[in-house]
């Protein structure tokens, strides 16, 4: 039996329970009511205010309209932002600039531990070129950084001052006629130098070169380049110039018809090798690309080209221009001294071959570093051509066959010989060689 308080509370939750079915059933028809009605097509107007965005649920070819309309005005404005930034920052390098000139001018000391190594703050298209620079897409991991160096050879930062006058120009306009001086400065260790924004100048008068293979043993003309830095005006000045008196860089080596016509043709047995017989050494076809180290005019890659491979040269511009002569000749040359990293990926060539550069001139040292880089580039079971190597007697064993030992080359052929043309009693010697990367 239930007290009287009980029989009066049944009727109120009966009440309660009641209305909260009545919500629901309401909730469901004006649910159903409003879906039949959107889903019929139908307008709503409704009074929005005039700067409420308007976005017609409904309406699905105006949806796609609005949405195309707006996806174009973020990319116009994602593309002038960015327009926008790389202005900026180009303003901010130049304003930079300008404050650390004004700082120079009036002897203002930058700390030495913000100047990345230079003796003094960088100013001007120094300072552009050095870097670094904010990579636009920020961080990468390809790098580690948010950041890019320009790359530029260590030894820059002992010569500052030539640097500076190295860099010294009119951006857009045509570079100084500073060849010898840049070139100075790449055998000082600023190598590679850094990049600068003219134009070199220009032959007039310049010819379209000969094809290959008529270039390969054709002077080229004149007018094929800048004479400025040379002694020489002309080829034929530098063809007379190996029967002239006096000492010169690969004297002789701009005579296509002399001694250049008949290099690494003979096989004498001991001294000169024949290009034939080291290819030889190895299965045909399988000597195909490769590097000369000091090639003079290029002559052993037109030889070497005969034969269907491909010869990089490595020359400097000693009082000629050996690496344009290169070039007329169709072939590939590579300005870079002795002392410059090889610019190949590991284990890539299949034979270095290297005449009279490489030598006792050479601090041992870099001589050994030198070594294992061409070790380093040349594929398994490649070959080294070491052809005329020059040292003193004293030197050979003592100094050069424990390197060559060390690094590890495999003796395909090995020659020692005197140099007799300056008398027995110097105690000169050349080795030339053929050494092979093992296969291991």
């Amino acid at each position: 039996m239930g007290s009287e308080d009980d029989r009066l509370r049944k009727p109120s939750q009966q009440s309660t329970t009641m209305r909260t079915k009545l919500k629901i059933l309401l909730l469901i028809v004006s649910t159903n009511i409003i879906s039949i009605y959107l889903f019929s097509g139908a307008v709503l107007n409704i009074n929005w205010p005039e700067n409420a965005p308007r976005i017609h649920l409904w309406d699905n070819e105006r949806l796609l309209r609005e949405l195309n309309l707006t996806r174009y005005k973020l990319s116009h404005a994602q593309s002038s932002l960015s327009d926008l930034e790389s202005k900026c920052s180009t303003s901010n390098a130049l304003l930079e600039s300008l404050l650390t000139e004004l700082g120079r001018v009036h002897g203002d000391k930058a700390v030495s531990d913000e100047l990345n190594g230079w003796p003094d703050e960088l100013f001007g298209e120094l300072k552009l070129a050095a870097g670094p620079h904010k990579l636009p897409l920020g961080f990468t991991s390809n790098i580690g950084s948010d950041e890019l160096y320009p790359t530029m050879g260590m030894g820059c930062r002992n010569f500052q001052p030539e640097v500076i006058e190295y860099m010294t120009y009119e951006p857009g306009q045509e570079c100084p006629s500073d060849d010898v001086f840049a070139q100075r400065l790449m055998l000082k260790g600023c190598e590679p130098l850094p990049r600068r924004r003219c134009k070199p100048k220009s032959p007039k008068n310049y010819v379209e070169p000969d094809a290959v293979p008529a270039s390969l043993w054709k002077i080229p003309p004149d007018s094929s380049i800048i004479w400025d830095p040379y002694t020489c005006k002309n080829y034929t000045c530098l063809v007379n110039r190996g029967k002239a008196k006096g000492s010169y860089d690969c004297k002789d080596c701009f005579d296509l018809r002399g001694r250049e016509k008949v290099r690494w043709l003979i096989e004498n047995g001991k001294l000169d090798f024949s290009i034939d017989n080291v290819l030889k050494s190895k299965p045909a076809g399988t000597i195909r690309i490769g590097l000369d180290i000091g090639g003079g005019t290029g002559s052993f890659a037109a030889r070497m080209r005969e034969r269907n491979i491909t010869i990089v040269t490595s020359s400097m511009n000693f009082d000629g221009p050996f690496n344009n002569f290169i070039a007329s000749r169709g072939l590939v040359p590579l300005h870079i001294s002795i002392a410059h990293r090889l610019p190949f990926v590991d284990g890539v060539l299949d034979i270095v071959h290297s005449m009279h550069v490489l030598s006792n001139w050479i601090p041992d040292t870099m001589f050994e570093f030198a070594l294992y880089d061409i070790y380093r580039v040349l594929r398994p079971g490649g070959l080294f051509w070491l052809d005329h190597f020059f040292c003193l007697g004293n030197q050979l064993n003592s100094t050069y066959v424990p390197v060559f030992d060390k690094i590890g080359f495999k003796k395909v052929r090995w020659h020692a010989g005197r140099k007799l043309d300056r008398g027995i009693e110097k105690n000169e010697w050349y080795i030339s060689a053929l050494l092979e990367k093992p296969m291991y």
